[in-house]
C-alpha cells in the first residue's frame, strides 16, 4: 500500500528536498505550504499533491487534515518542517522584544502542536505512523552551555529556545504513543544554505533533509524519543 505523506513549508528549502526524496522513494509527498501559488508550482515540479496549509491558523490546518481525510484516509508521515528563523538582530536576549520571541514560537513551536494534534487522527490509520519535528543543534542545552562548543556565541533567544521547546515537544508525544506504531523523533539537518539564513549555511538542503527522510521511513525497531542527526544522536 502506498505511504502518505505531509511535509509543512516544503515549497522551497529542505522541506522541498525531504519531499522529493521522499517521493522518489514511491511515498505519496503531500506539499504543504501557506502560498498557493509557491505551493501549487513546487508540487507540479515534483508531480506531487499540494495543500495549502498555514501552521499559524488553526482553520487552515483543519481545513488540511480534512482534505487529507478526504482524499487518502490516512497519513503515514508527517514532517514538521516549516519555521522561521525571526529577528536575529537582537545582539543580546535582554534587547529582544516580546513581540518578534511570539512570533517565532507561533510557527517553530505552536503550529507543530496545532498540525500534529489535527493529522494524529490519520496517522494512527497507519501502520506505521512516523513523526519528524525538525529541530537545530541550535536547541541543544548542553551544547549552549560548553564554552567550547561553535554553538556558545549563537546566543538567539527565539530560534534557539524555540527548539529546544520543539524537542521537548517531541519528547511528549513520543511517551504518549509509546504503545502504538507511531514513532516520533527530532532531526538536526545541521547548517544548510537555505533562505532562513540568507544562504550562509555549509550544507545543502539535500543534505539536510537526509536525517529527516531517514526518520520518516524508520523500520519498527527504529527509535523513538530521540535527537537525532546524520552522525548520530545529539545531547539535549
Amino acid at each position: 500500500m502506498t505511504r502518505i505523506a505531509l511535509i509543512t513549508g516544503a515549497n522551497k528549502g529542505i522541506g522541498h528536498e525531504i519531499a522529493r526524496l521522499l517521493s522518489g522513494q514511491g511515498v505519496t509527498t503531500i506539499v504543504g505550504a501557506r502560498d498557493e501559488e509557491r505551493g501549487r508550482v513546487a508540487g507540479e515540479r515534483l508531480g506531487q499533491p499540494y495543500v495549502r496549509i498555514d501552521v499559524t491558523d488553526e482553520a487552515s490546518v483543519t481545513a488540511a487534515a480534512k482534505w487529507i481525510e478526504q482524499e487518502y484516509g490516512k497519513l503515514d508521515i508527517l514532517v514538521n518542517n516549516a519555521g522561521i528563523s525571526g529577528d536575529i538582530t537582537a545582539v543580546t536576549p535582554s534587547t529582544a522584544s516580546v513581540a518578534a520571541v511570539r512570533e517565532v514560537y507561533e510557527t517553530n513551536v505552536f503550529g507543530v502542536i496545532a498540525v500534529t494534534n489535527a493529522m494524529l487522527p490519520l496517522l494512527r490509520q497507519s501502520e506505521a505512523g512516523r513523526i519528524v519535528n525538525m529541530s537545530s543543534e541550535l536547541g541543544s542545552l548542553a551544547m549552549a552551555m560548553d564554552p567550547e562548543s561553535p554553538f556558545w556565541q549563537a546566543n538567539i533567544i527565539a530560534y534557539n529556545s524555540s527548539k529546544t521547546a520543539l524537542n521537548m515537544i517531541t519528547v511528549c508525544y513520543a511517551k504518549e504513543l509509546m504503545d502504538t506504531p507511531i514513532k516520533v523523533n527530532a532531526a538536526n539537518p545541521g547548517y544548510c544554505a537555505t533562505d532562513l539564513n540568507g544562504h550562509t549555511g555549509f550544507r545543502t538542503a539535500e543534505q539536510g533533509a537526509a536525517i529527516a527522510v531517514r526518520l520518516a521511513t524508520l523500520d519498527a525497531d527504529g527509535p523513538t524519543g530521540a535527537y537525532l542527526e546524520d552522525a548520530g544522536v545529539l545531547p539535549w
